[in-house]
C-alpha cells in the first residue's frame, strides 16, 4: 500500500445492506488496518433490512425476542464488538458509524478510554453543528450488570442530550488496531423496540433521537456530512472518499462464509 500522509484518512460511505455484510465489512477494515494494508477509515452505513445486532459475547436468549424479529422481517447478526443488543433501523431512522485505526493514527496513547474520548469529541462536534445540544459524559453511571438493550446502558464517554443517550458505541482491539462502531439515532420506532426487547421495562426511558433534539428528523446524508466535518475540524484529519480495495472485498467474502452468515456463529461466537 502506498504511503499516506499522517493525517490522511479514508471516508467510506456504503449503501444500506444486511447485517452480515455490514459486520463483515467492519471486521475486514479492522483486520486490514491491523495488517497495515488498509488506511485509517471512517465509515458511515445503514441497514437493509433493519437488524438487531447482539454483542460478541452476549447470549441470544429471551432478552431479544427472536420470534418477533422473524415475524417483523428484522435481521439478526452477531457483532465483532461486545456490549448489548441494538436495533438498527433503516437509513430514515439511523446512521451507523465505524472507525478502524490505531492509536498512532489518532496521535494519542493506546488507552481504551483515550480512543473513546477522541472519537466522542468528533461526534459531539458534528452533532452540535446540527444543533443537537449533545455532550460527552466522562464517566458511566455504574450499572451492576449490562442490560440486554444497549441504549439502557450508559458507559464512559457516552454521548447524551439532556441526560438521555443519543449514540450507542462499542469497541474491540486487535494488537494496536481497534474497531469502534456505534448507532446514531435519527428517529425511533417505539412499538418495534418494545416487541424486540420484551424484558426491557421501557426501552425509550433512557434514549433520545436527533428528531427529538432538533424538532425535525435530519436525513442520513445531512448527518453524515456534519459528522465528516466534525472529525476533520476537531482532529485536523483529511477525509478522502474511497471504496473497498480488492483485498478488503475478498476478506469480506471470507468472513461472511466463516462467520457472519453461519447460524452457529449467531447462536454462539467462536474464537
Amino acid at each position: 500500500m502506498a504511503a499516506m500522509a499522517a493525517n490522511a484518512w479514508r471516508l467510506l460511505v456504503t449503501e444500506p445492506t444486511d447485517g452480515a455484510t455490514n459486520m463483515a465489512i467492519d471486521e475486514a477494515l479492522w483486520r486490514g488496518r491491523h495488517a497495515g494494508t488498509s488506511p485509517p477509515t471512517l465509515r458511515f452505513f445503514a441497514w437493509e433490512p433493519p437488524t438487531v445486532s447482539v454483542g460478541y459475547g452476549q447470549p441470544l436468549d429471551r432478552h431479544v425476542d427472536v420470534a418477533a424479529a422473524r415475524r417483523l422481517g428484522v435481521g439478526l447478526v452477531r457483532r465483532p464488538t461486545g456490549g448489548s443488543a441494538i436495533y438498527h433501523d433503516g437509513p430514515q431512522r439511523e446512521l451507523t458509524y465505524c472507525v478502524t485505526a490505531t492509536a498512532d493514527d489518532l496521535g494519542i496513547g493506546g488507552d481504551l478510554l483515550d480512543t473513546y474520548r477522541w472519537i466522542a469529541r468528533a461526534l459531539v462536534r458534528g452533532l452540535n453543528a446540527l444543533g443537537a445540544g449533545a455532550e460527552m459524559i466522562p464517566t458511566g453511571r455504574g450499572l451492576a450488570r449490562d442490560p440486554a438493550f444497549c441504549f439502557a446502558r450508559t458507559g464512559a464517554f457516552e454521548i447524551e442530550v439532556a441526560g438521555r443517550k443519543l449514540v450507542g458505541s462499542a469497541q474491540r482491539r486487535l494488537g494496536t488496531a481497534f474497531l469502534q462502531h456505534g448507532a446514531v439515532l435519527l428517529g425511533v420506532d417505539a412499538e418495534r423496540l418494545r416487541e424486540l426487547f420484551p424484558t426491557t421495562p421501557d426501552p425509550l426511558a433512557t434514549l433520545t433521537t436527533l428528531e427529538a433534539a432538533l424538532g425535525r428528523r435530519p436525513s442520513f446524508d445531512e448527518v453524515a456530512a456534519a459528522l465528516t466535518d466534525g472529525f476533520e475540524a476537531e482532529h485536523d484529519v483529511m477525509l478522502t472518499p474511497g471504496g473497498l480495495s480488492s483485498e478488503e472485498s475478498a476478506r469480506v467474502e471470507a468472513l461472511l462464509g466463516e462467520r457472519y452468515r453461519r447460524d452457529a456463529f449467531l447462536a454462539a461466537p467462536t474464537a
